[in-house]
């Protein structure tokens, strides 16, 4: 005779309500409650999965009760399902607008087909649904869902990635939690206890004495699991009316540690108690996690700089060998490599253009195994997404290596898909003297490249000429070249008249020297520096070189040593005043965190206006000897990392391993504590960048990364903030983030 007691066995009836419920919450939760987009979703539905032309098969998706994870359904009932994340998802696109379904079917079904785009590496997922309209309901769906995602307060989003947890821990699926499924579960969270603190913390919310824990016990279980004493320390130090904090309390703390104004204490007091005007503790912990609360400065999120200052005076985000999705010897090259770039506000993408087969131009790295794209492909994708996050100007950056015939292709290409909004001649109807602003550019694309005579032609009646030859582009021609035998002289091409035409204020000159840039070259004419060169200019002659970019634009570009698509420091590009330092956008590393940082202000719109010591023709400033100057003001940056909340796992050979974290602040489990402070001191306070790296020691090996965070210091707040953890890629990590102390102040 068994002891055992046996669990009452779970009905078919009574695990649909248990789904119904969890839905319901979730859907709460996102704002979306009884919504008939999300129940769409819920429900699922059958689409073809498009992989190639023979391979289409039925799939069926639907949205897992946790509103939050996808799972695709075989046909073959041994196959186990495929799950994604709705945070997996860069965006939702409606139509043939990938390079696999314009492949592999046919015209006549583009209102029927629709992509998910993923923010990692993993291959686009093409669908088909079964009509224009349900198609559209797919992206509508997902793209309400995945704003409402993003949309969700720091609060929020822990309180779903808790629960996203314990799904993960729920083994049977039966929406409680025995203790075998607790133990688990801390593990997922990286906490690690031992088997009596786990079983007692689960004696502890089993009020019910049930051997599980469900509804209002996973509730006091999550409770227990995010208490923060740093917090509490905090609160109880600056509650002082009846253990409750008055606004009269909140605004000592906020004017101590946050410099605030007493004006907006009574708005963010939590709703409950604002009859009493008093802000209890929970109240204190959801202010610290707006975002008003982060480290970014809110009044920078949107635009806020002067768009009006000529083009030259702005650091412009750029783009590398774009075209490239890896390396630049055997990797892809793809459209999607623009619409990934221009998605995250690049302004200025490289195009390599070649003689392809059938008369058609085309886009790889010469000389490599890398693949191909159509020249009118990439230049499609540039018109669909060129200003879809931000307004202002994209600069198409030539590297042409293709026949004349070619050549007048390309021209009829951009002009007749780029319509109206190529820039084909000068503004207004006078000689320019200096460059077009950002403002007067909005909307508008600019072709950098070769010319075959001065941009006054166009109004002294001299702009009729014939195709003739120029010397090649810098990074053409060394490209060309091999480390056993450097070329001396200049190369030479045959330039079409029709794509000369169209080079106004971006036009490709070779660099001799500063002195004859500023005698002999208008405004408009520009170089392009290999970064060995770039760098020992900017060691050498930095004044000269800031004072060369005030009048002209500057564009870097890494060595083609750098096979791997690596990346050089941009900053000391900065120091100097460049404004297109263009790096490797497909590259994870930190270089492309600097550059992230660089731009997130003023509206992540890809331009920031330089500091006024490099836009100022009298500016002695130098960043190899600094001199008095208003650039000079000196500050301490003090940092104390407090604490860290929700890290991910590391995903590679991790899994049953818990997070052991480091933090890196440069210049330049769950919840730990550390209290640790830091200082820097700093001279040129505008240039300056805050980068946070936060990885996984290891004794043994190479640390794992975690997260990254990288902002200008100028755009840093005073005082207890969050800083909100990224991906390698620059995409948030839903939750993670460090709770730290800052403040900048000047040097004694």
């Amino acid at each position: 005779m068994s002891c055992i007691k046996k669990l009452p066995k779970i009905t078919k009836s009574k695990k649909q309500k248990q789904q119904e419920k969890v839905e319901q919450e979730n859907g709460k939760l996102l704002g979306l409650e009884g919504d008939e987009d999300l129940q769409f979703l819920l429900d699922g539905g059958q689409l073809v999965k498009i992989r190639s032309s023979s391979w289409q098969k039925t799939r069926f998706f639907r949205l897992q009760e946790d509103c939050k994870t996808f799972v695709q359904d075989s046909q073959k009932k041994r196959k186990k399902s495929q799950t994604f994340s709705i945070d997996d998802i860069e965006s939702v696109r409606l139509g043939r607008q990938t390079e696999g379904l314009n492949k592999h079917t046919d015209p006549s079904v583009e209102d029927q087909c629709f992509s998910i785009v993923f923010k990692d590496k993993k291959k686009n997922l093409d669908l088909m649904a079964g009509s224009g309209e349900e198609a559209t309901r797919w992206v509508n769906s997902l793209d309400k869902i995945m704003s409402k995602m993003r949309g969700l307060s720091s609060r929020q989003s822990s309180e779903h990635w808790f629960l996203s947890c314990m799904r993960k821990a729920d083994k049977n699926h039966d929406n409680m939690m025995s203790l075998k499924e607790l133990k688990h579960f801390l593990r997922q969270m990286n906490i690690e206890v031992d088997d009596a603190y786990a079983e007692e913390l689960f004696k502890q919310c089993d009020e019910s004495r049930s051997g599980t824990l469900e509804g209002p016990e996973i509730k006091q279980f999550y409770n227990l699991l995010t208490h923060r004493e740093e917090i509490n320390v905090i609160y109880q130090r600056f509650a002082k009316t009846d253990g409750q904090m008055s606004a009269r309390d909140l605004l000592n703390f906020l004017y101590t540690y946050c410099i605030a104004s007493y004006s907006p204490c009574l708005s963010i007091l939590c709703s409950p108690a604002k009859q009493t005007n008093c802000m209890t503790k929970d109240g204190f912990l959801m202010y610290l996690s707006q975002e008003d609360g982060y480290i970014f400065n809110p009044a920078h999120r949107s635009l806020y700089q002067d768009m009006n200052q000529p083009l030259n005076h702005y650091y412009i985000s750029s783009s590398h060998n774009t075209y490239l999705m890896e390396d630049q010897l055997k990797g892809p090259s793809s459209k999607e490599a623009y619409i990934k770039a221009l998605m995250k506000s690049c302004r200025c993408v490289e195009l390599d253009i070649w003689d392809g087969a059938d008369g058609e131009p085309i886009i790889y790295h010469g000389y490599t195994l890398t693949s191909k794209v159509l020249f009118k492909d990439a230049i499609q994708a540039i018109k669909t997404y060129a200003f879809k996050t931000s307004p202002y100007p994209v600069i198409l950056s030539l590297e042409n290596h293709c026949s004349v015939e070619q050549q007048k292709l390309m021209a009829h290409y951009m002009i007749s898909i780029l319509g109206d909004a190529l820039v084909t001649k000068p503004l207004g109807t006078t000689m320019p003297t200096n460059f077009p602003s950002p403002e007067e550019l909005k909307g508008r694309i600019l072709v950098k490249g070769k010319r075959l005579n001065k941009l006054d032609a166009f109004f002294t009646n001299n702009n009729i000429i014939e195709d003739g030859q120029v010397s090649e582009e810098d990074e053409a021609a060394d490209c060309k070249e091999t480390p056993q035998k450097q070329s001396k002289k200049k190369s030479k091409i045959t330039l079409a008249k029709e794509l000369s035409d169209i080079v106004i204020y971006c036009k490709s000159v070779h660099f001799n020297s500063f002195e004859n840039a500023r005698e002999k070259q208008a405004f408009y004419e520009m170089a392009s520096f290999k970064e060995s060169k770039a760098f020992n200019l900017a060691e050498t002659s930095g004044n000269a070189f800031m004072h060369h970019n005030m009048e002209k634009l500057s564009r870097i570009y890494p060595a083609g040593s750098r096979t791997n698509s690596s990346n050089y420091n941009p900053v000391p590009m900065w120091d100097v005043g460049c404004q297109i330092v263009a790096l490797n956008f497909q590259t994870p590393c930190k270089e492309m965190y600097l550059n992230q940082g660089r731009f997130m202000p003023n509206g992540f719109c890809g331009y920031i206006l330089k500091p006024e010591f490099q836009r100022d023709p009298s500016s002695r400033f130098d960043p190899n000897t600094l001199s008095n100057g208003p650039w000079l003001k000196k500050k301490t940056f003090h940092v104390m990392i407090i604490s860290a909340q929700q890290l991910p796992k590391i995903k590679i050979n991790k899994q049953s391993s818990i997070v052991d974290p480091l933090v890196r602040v440069e210049i330049h489990g769950f919840n730990p504590v550390w209290n640790e402070k830091l200082q820097f001191n700093i001279n040129v306070p505008e240039l300056a960048m805050v980068l946070f790296i936060v990885e996984d020691f290891d004794t043994a090996n190479r640390n794992d990364f975690i997260g990254q965070y990288c902002l200008p210091l100028t755009s840093v707040q005073n005082g207890y903030r969050k800083v909100p953890l990224l991906n390698k890629k620059g995409d948030v990590l839903p939750s993670a983030g460090l709770f730290v102390h800052t403040m900048l102040m000047d040097a004694q």
